[in-house]
C-alpha cells in the first residue's frame, strides 16, 4: 500500500474516539426535515468539523428548510474536482431523541434518529480530509456539499439547484448515504415521480338524501385498483398508491377524495407510458357525477448504472481490495437519492459509501460502528488513487 494512503488509514484508526465523539454530538441535535432550527445547528457543527482540516466552508441559507454546508478542500489541486456529499436531516420527529438517545450497544451497533441515514457520513468525510492533509495529499481539488433537507426532496429550498450547480464538470462524487450490510456499493438507483390525484364528487346527507351525492371515495377506490395493477415488479416498474384521504363524516356522502401516487422506473418510455395510463385512469368516470384530474408534483430522474459508474466502482473495488474493506459488488435499489441529480450531469457516482447498518427511518436504526472506519479507509483510498 502507498506510504501516503497508509498514512491516512493510520489517522483515522488514531482518532476513533474523536469520531465516535462527533457522531454522537451529531445525533443528539434533533434535525427532522421540518425542524429548521435543528438541521441548521447540525449544519454549523459539521461545518466546524470540515473547517478542521483546513477547508474552506461556506454556509448556504435556507428560508424555509434547514441550511446547507459546502466546502472546498485542496483547491489548489489539478484536474477536475472529486464531490463528496451527503444530507444532515432525517425523517424522525421532534421529541424522538428522548425516547432513542445515542448509544452503542456491547455488540457495536449505534442507535439515535438518523444514527444511520445519515449522521454518520459527515463524521466521515470531516475525518477523511484531516487524515488526507495529514498524510499530505497532492490529488485533485474536493468539493463537499451537505444538504439540509434530502428526505423531503429539496421542495422547499434551492437544494436541487445548488447540487446540480455544484457537481457539474466533476471527475466523480461519492455520496455517503446510509452503508449496505451486504457490502454492495450503489452503482444504480431508479428514478422517482409522484402524482397526485383529486376527485370532486357531491356531498349529500347520507341518510335524508342519499340520492344526491356522489361518492368522491367510491370513486377514488375504482381508480385506486386499476393504478395498482400497472405495478410490474418483474420489469421494475413500481406503482404504489401510499396515501388516501377523504370525507368529513360518517353520515355525510364525501364530496372530495386524494391520493398520492409513488411510481419508482428505470427508463423515460416506462415514466412516460405508466403517466398516460394513470391519466386515462384519472379521466375515466366510475361514478356519475364525479370528476378528477391528475398532477405531477414531483420528477426524480433514475441514476443509471451506466458504464462510466461501473468503471468508477472498479476503481473502488480495488480499493477496498487494497484497504482489507471486504468484497463489494455494485447494486441497483429502488430508492432515490441526491446521487440522481448529482448523475443527470453524466458525472460518475458511487452512493451507499456511508456507515452500514439496517433499519432505516425507523426506531429499529442501528449502524454498526466498526463500518465507520472502514469506509473511512474505503474511501481514502478510492479518492488518493482516482
Amino acid at each position: 500500500m502507498d506510504k501516503k494512503i497508509l498514512r491516512a488509514c493510520q489517522y483515522i484508526d488514531e482518532h476513533r474516539d474523536e469520531m465516535i465523539d462527533l457522531w454522537g454530538r451529531l445525533v443528539r441535535v434533533e434535525s427532522g426535515s421540518a425542524n429548521k432550527k435543528g438541521v441548521d445547528e447540525v449544519a454549523r457543527l459539521v461545518g466546524e468539523a470540515l473547517a478542521a482540516s483546513g477547508a474552506r466552508v461556506e454556509t448556504v441559507e435556507m428560508e424555509k428548510k434547514g441550511n446547507s454546508v459546502k466546502a472546498f478542500f485542496h483547491e489548489e489541486g489539478k484536474g477536475e474536482p472529486i464531490l463528496l456529499l451527503g444530507h444532515m436531516d432525517t425523517v424522525f420527529a421532534e421529541g424522538t431523541l428522548e425516547k432513542m438517545p445515542f448509544r452503542i450497544d456491547e455488540d457495536g451497533r449505534a442507535y439515535g434518529p438518523g444514527v444511520l441515514d445519515m449522521k454518520g457520513g459527515p463524521v466521515i468525510v470531516a475525518f477523511m480530509l484531516r487524515a488526507l492533509k495529514e498524510a499530505g495529499y497532492e490529488g485533485r481539488p474536493i468539493r463537499v456539499l451537505f444538504s439540509g433537507d434530502e428526505e423531503d426532496g429539496h421542495r422547499f429550498s434551492t437544494g436541487e439547484a445548488e447540487i446540480r450547480e455544484f457537481s457539474k464538470g466533476c471527475a466523480a462524487a461519492f455520496n455517503f448515504e446510509t452503508g449496505r450490510m451486504d457490502n454492495g456499493l450503489v452503482t444504480g438507483r431508479m428514478g422517482a415521480y409522484r402524482v397526485q390525484i383529486e376527485v370532486q364528487g357531491v356531498a349529500a346527507h347520507c341518510g335524508n338524501h342519499p340520492d344526491r351525492g356522489r361518492n368522491a371515495i367510491l370513486e377514488m377506490a375504482h381508480k385506486v385498483i386499476e393504478i395498482q395493477k400497472l405495478h410490474d415488479f418483474e420489469n421494475k416498474l413500481y406503482v404504489n398508491v401510499g396515501t388516501i384521504q377523504g370525507g368529513t363524516v360518517p353520515n355525510a356522502v364525501p364530496d372530495k377524495c386524494e391520493i398520492v401516487v409513488d411510481i419508482r422506473f428505470l427508463d423515460k418510455p416506462a415514466i412516460e407510458g405508466v403517466l398516460q395510463k394513470i391519466f386515462a385512469i384519472t379521466d375515466k368516470v366510475f361514478v356519475e357525477g364525479t370528476h378528477a384530474k391528475a398532477t405531477v408534483t414531483q420528477r426524480s430522474e433514475p441514476m443509471p448504472m451506466n458504464e462510466k459508474n461501473l468503471a468508477l466502482f472498479e476503481h473502488v473495488r480495488k480499493a477496498a481490495e487494497m484497504t482489507g474493506c471486504g468484497e463489494v459488488y455494485p447494486k441497483l435499489v429502488g430508492g432515490w437519492s441526491d446521487s440522481c441529480l448529482v448523475a443527470e450531469n453524466g458525472v460518475p457516482v458511487i452512493c451507499a459509501m456511508g456507515v452500514q447498518g439496517e433499519n432505516n427511518h425507523s426506531m429499529q436504526e442501528y449502524a454498526v460502528v466498526g463500518t465507520m472506519f472502514r469506509r473511512a479507509r474505503l474511501a481514502i483510498a478510492s479518492i488518493m488513487t482516482l
